[in-house]
């Protein structure tokens, strides 16, 4: 499959990208230009110039060394490295391979050590891959349509059909979301993500709950996600967890997301529902 760079660093899929297109690409994405760039690479000015336009074809070394430079995403490296006509360095095994027994069996354990608190794991996409029992107990009352497979969690958030009208505060919620989706975007320069984005900003919201100031315990130190239930409101505090020494795209872009309660009332009704999310 080809792709190309568009004027603002995003891929499409038109026509092939060439090495020198792509370098430009997250430079640019960087806010670098070429004589910075070439002063971090301790090449000249000119050089870069000429394998950004093709005159000079880079060699395995410079590339993988412009590409710690500029913190080019793992998937993105193995995508300028095959432009230059190199294999690519990372693999990417399915979750489902037996290859990838021993990691997928340490996030099955991450999860399930968490109960009766909620965790799941992601994809690059927010796309569900796995989740302990608690999780359950956030698809109450969800879109039967929202839960098919592919499942992604962000847009289970902020639709309407999902977890929005549960979501106590939902405009600060909402707009950590889109904030947090936007950065993940500038940094990998994903067409998906950046699509995504479009998608959940147009989703239909109440204008006045997004201005809405909670007295919350935690003040502006962190955001509680806060959701009603049939007990009364539930209040969780979240963690991002990756590996951090993985060499395989699959479980370098996999993020697990832990929910921890908040509050008393939150840890105790989490300890007496548990045994329902069994089911």
């Amino acid at each position: 499959m080809s792709r190309t760079i568009k004027t603002d660093g995003m891929l499409n899929m038109n026509r092939p990208a060439a090495v020198g297109d792509l370098l430009r690409a997250w430079r640019q994405r960087r806010r670098l230009s070429q004589l910075e760039l070439a002063c971090d690479a301790d090449v000249s000015a000119r050089h870069l110039s000429f394998l950004e336009t093709g005159r000079s074809r880079p060699s395995r070394e410079m590339l993988l060394h412009l590409s710690e430079l500029l913190d080019i995403p793992p998937r993105e490296r193995n995508a300028l490295f095959m432009a230059a006509g190199f294999a690519p360095l990372y693999t990417e095994t399915a979750m489902t391979s037996p290859a990838a027994e021993e990691a997928r069996r340490a996030v099955e354990f991450m999860l399930t050590s968490h109960e009766p608190s909620p965790a799941l794991a992601v994809d690059r996409h927010w796309t569900l891959v796995a989740a302990n029992r608690a999780v359950g107990f956030f698809l109450a009352y969800v879109a039967p349509e929202l839960l098919e497979p592919p499942v992604n969690v962000l847009r289970l958030s902020l639709d309407p059909r999902g977890l929005a009208p549960r979501i106590v505060n939902f405009g600060q919620w909402r707009g950590h979301v889109l904030h947090r989706l936007q950065r993940q975007i500038a940094e990998s320069g994903d067409a998906e993500l950046a699509a995504l984005q479009r998608e959940l900003a147009a989703l239909p919201h109440s204008g006045d709950r997004a201005t809405a100031r909670l007295d919350e315990p935690y003040g502006d130190i962190v955001l509680p996600f806060r959701i009603r239930s049939e007990e009364g409101v539930f209040s969780f505090l979240t963690t991002t967890t990756v590996f951090g020494t993985a060499v395989d795209l699959t479980f370098s872009e996999l993020a697990i997301e832990t929910f921890f309660p908040a509050d008393p009332f939150t840890a105790a009704a989490l300890r007496r529902n548990l045994p329902q999310a069994a089911g």
